[in-house]
């Protein structure tokens, strides 16, 4: 993409804002969606199992929610890697995505090779990352209770204690 030819608008990174901004509400919205997902599955799921005592299919479908959680960050790194590539800000799509994964984790391995007009967008993405990253701490520390609970019980049966205790534990 061409930046507009007003060194004011250079100077000022507003092509970085402007499309940043739009590209992180699209990715947070899309975070959200994959979030509820998953975690209203799991919880249903893992209810289910720990009213039937199947105690390892809730740690199964822990695992599996975990997993589907990574997904859904590497999928988003792909869409900032994606607009970066589409917008000819990196020349190679590889390096666009490794771009992309390095600003949304913030760990920042990679020199800022954004042009002028655009230096801003790695932080943009690192905010996403950071919302992203938080907002799926805190659904994982949700699902950590039945997974606890179930973690927990199958190592009382493990220990042979009588069943009405195990029945007790909260």
């Amino acid at each position: 993409m061409q930046i507009p030819a007003n060194p004011l608008v250079v100077q000022l990174d507003i092509p970085a804002y402007t499309y940043g901004i739009a590209i992180l509400m699209l990715v947070m919205v899309l975070h959200g969606v994959c979030l509820l997902q998953i975690a209203k599955r799991y919880e249903v799921k893992a209810y289910l199992y720990l009213a039937e005592k199947k105690y390892t299919a809730v740690t199964t479908v822990f695992y599996l929610s975990i997993f589907l959680l990574l997904i859904t960050h590497l999928f988003e790194i792909l869409i900032w890697g994606l607009f970066i590539y589409s917008f000819g800000l990196i020349a190679h799509w590889s390096q666009s995505v490794l771009f992309s994964g390095s600003a949304y984790t913030a760990i920042g391995f990679m020199d800022d090779t954004l042009p002028e007009g655009w230096r801003m967008l790695a932080v943009i993405i690192a905010f996403s990352g950071l919302f992203s990253f938080a907002w799926t701490a805190s659904v994982m520390i949700s699902m950590t209770k039945s997974f606890r609970k179930a973690y927990t019980r199958i190592h009382m049966h493990k220990l042979n204690l009588p069943q009405e205790i195990i029945d007790r534990f909260e």
